[in-house]
């Protein structure tokens, strides 16, 4: 099973999104690098959620803001590791529309957002079969200082 490392400088980027466009839900890019079994967020690009109704219950990626993903991911020498987005109001587990509407080779990080603050981040992967998703491991790697003596 894939899991997924994030510093935690980026999962904080996710979740001010999502606290910022509370009560609706918020969609971005993660972009990274792939290793065997696992991925590294190094990137988030926030996106405008290109739904028209419902916002607070659903998000879009236009065609448009997919192949702009694409391109941004070249240009960095990095790889569109999937896409993240919050559930205002609601767990952080893929919802029968996040199945209906995901790929299997792409990670959907979900942060729920309960009365206007970040609660829960998960990871999931839709199996290739696209029947359901599976939970990654998130491993949140905390910041380091560095300190240096100068005399």
């Amino acid at each position: 099973m894939t899991s997924m490392k994030s510093p935690e400088s980026r999962l904080q980027q996710i979740t001010a999104h999502a606290e910022r466009t509370y009560p609706e839900e918020c969609c971005g890019v993660m972009l990274g690098r792939e290793a065997v079994e696992e991925r590294v967020v190094q990137e988030v690009i926030e996106i405008d959620n290109s739904q028209d109704a419902n916002r607070r219950r659903r998000f879009l990626v236009s065609p448009a803001q997919y192949r702009d993903a694409e391109r941004q991911a070249a240009e960095r020498h990095m790889a569109l590791l999937g896409f993240y987005h919050s559930h205002p109001d609601h767990p952080a587990a893929p919802s029968a529309f996040d199945t209906e509407h995901a790929l299997p080779w792409f990670s959907y990080l979900i942060v729920s957002v309960a009365h206007g603050s970040a609660d829960r981040a998960t990871v999931w992967m839709l199996d290739e079969d696209r029947a359901r998703f599976a939970e990654q491991a998130l491993e949140v790697q905390a910041r380091t200082e560095r300190f240096s003596n100068v005399r």
